[in-house]
């Protein structure tokens, strides 16, 4: 499977995926320290996270995948939704609490 359909399957089996830096208990980065704290404080329990850091491949790619130039990155439901900023506007906002309660 290559790097391309590997972050597919993630984003399409698993409901939250998180790709960051580090891990939600030990975030490497501020960014990705909010992003944890915007979807815990959101009553996220179970986050897909996934590691950047730990994969070369996977660093570069989720940034093709999403033709998104930064990390964390936040899919719901295989949809890709933004970084750390857009997190806190649509936090703010309650969108993304809506979007994570509600089906697509």
């Amino acid at each position: 499977m290559d790097t391309q359909e590997l972050i597919q399957q993630q984003v399409s089996e698993n409901h939250v995926v998180l790709y960051m830096k580090g891990s939600p208990d030990f975030p490497q980065c501020g960014f990705s320290a909010n992003a944890v704290r915007i979807l815990k404080a959101s009553g996220v329990d179970s986050i897909f996270a996934v590691d950047v850091l730990q994969d070369p491949a996977i660093r570069q790619g989720i940034k093709e995948f999403s033709d998104w130039p930064t990390v964390p990155q936040l899919y719901i439901r295989g949809e890709f939704i933004g970084g750390s900023d857009i997190m806190t506007e649509m936090y703010q906002s309650g969108e993304l609490a809506d979007l994570l309660k509600n089906p697509a």
